[in-house]
């Protein structure tokens, strides 16, 4: 009798587990059973104790990894769609104290084409949505958590879909606008020995010039902007 009940709780725990499992976010499962390899991540003299950030824009989530273990994690706001938070690996290369709009802390990082970092906010109903001006918010008593375990140095990973520095596809990009998909071109641009400016994400009259001459050159629709058919002619894979 009592190896029949024994049965009995243990397949009633584990379906419990596997729906437990199933109703999460890949992130939340990773976060709770794997320990990623840190080396590689960062550079081993870096002063960041083993410490690694990593934030899914999708599910509004930041996850706070030490020696491979994730020990905290924060819901969080982000980039809205024309001031996307920036996608790529970067590091905390600042830390203050910031005043009330940004609930008091300030998390900078090395992003190339503007100042972005990990704050606070005066408006906490923020958190959950993409919101920001491209910056990460965290509710205030958050933010002063990760602010007191958080060293400079630490890295910071930024995923918004499963395309890297496309996020979750091509957007169309127009003069002005500034992102990691537009580092890609830039960089893609130079490969193929139109683009002579400095590679830091945002699209200039440099950036214009070397648009029009690929277009040009490749019989495309010649405009400012970049489409889905000028990714496809620069040899990006289609994402559709």
């Amino acid at each position: 009798m009592f190896i029949v009940v024994k049965k009995k709780y243990t397949a009633l725990f584990f379906v419990i587990i596997v729906l437990l499992l199933a109703s999460m976010t890949a992130a939340a499962v990773y976060c709770l059973l794997i320990k990623p390899r840190l080396s590689g991540l960062y550079n081993a003299d870096k002063n960041n104790d083993g410490l690694l950030i990593m934030i899914y824009i999708e599910e509004k989530k930041l996850y706070l990894f030490d020696g491979g273990s994730c020990i905290k994690s924060y819901p969080i706001a982000s980039g809205k769609r024309e001031s996307p938070s920036p996608i790529g690996k970067w590091e905390v290369i600042e830390k203050n104290d910031w005043g009330e709009g940004f609930g008091g802390y300030w998390l900078g990082l090395n992003v190339l084409w503007g100042k972005y970092g990990i704050h606070g906010t005066s408006r906490e109903s923020s958190i959950g949505h993409a919101a920001s001006h491209g910056c990460i918010r965290l509710y205030n008593k958050d933010i002063k958590e990760l602010y007191d375990i958080v060293t400079i140095g630490t890295p910071v990973i930024i995923n918004n879909g499963p395309f890297g520095p496309f996020g979750t596809g091509f957007r169309q990009l127009i003069p002005g606008d500034r992102g990691a998909d537009v580092l890609v071109i830039q960089q893609r641009l130079r490969e193929l020995g139109y683009y002579k400016g400095q590679e830091n994400g945002i699209y200039e009259d440099d950036l214009k010039l070397a648009v029009y001459e690929f277009q040009k050159d490749n019989k495309l629709k010649i405009k400012y902007t970049i489409t889905y058919d000028d990714y496809l002619a620069m040899g990006f894979k289609d994402l559709e």
